[in-house]
């Protein structure tokens, strides 16, 4: 998750912080209020493979992370055995595969 929340604040900073403020000043319903935050950053990280790959292969518990975010908007305490699920698999993620120079040149004429 390092990796990919470094990734995150060098390609989206400005998008991260912006929702990291609306969620602190709006506690009670940060949901509601900072959701075109939260889509921002998701438009801006949907270009980055590294970010795909921890979408792809951690969805499962990010969406359980999400559930108990929205059963719990005024404790989001309550969800910290979520948080440290889904860190725990991004933690695992690598980088998608990028082909090397011999992958990509031409096969010879036959």
């Amino acid at each position: 998750m390092q990796v990919a929340l470094e990734i995150t604040a060098r390609y989206c900073g400005r998008e991260l912080d912006q929702y990291g403020q609306c969620v602190a000043a709006k506690p009670e319903s940060w949901q509601r209020d900072c959701h075109y935050l939260k889509m921002s950053i998701a438009r801006c990280t949907s270009a980055h493979p590294i970010i795909r790959q921890i979408r792809q292969d951690c969805a499962e518990p990010f969406e359980a992370f999400e559930e108990c975010l929205r059963r719990n908007e005024t404790a989001v305490g309550n969800c910290a055995e979520y948080v440290r699920r889904f860190l725990q698999c991004a933690e695992q993620v690598q980088p998608p595969h990028s082909p090397t120079p011999v992958e990509t040149q031409p096969l010879p004429a036959s």
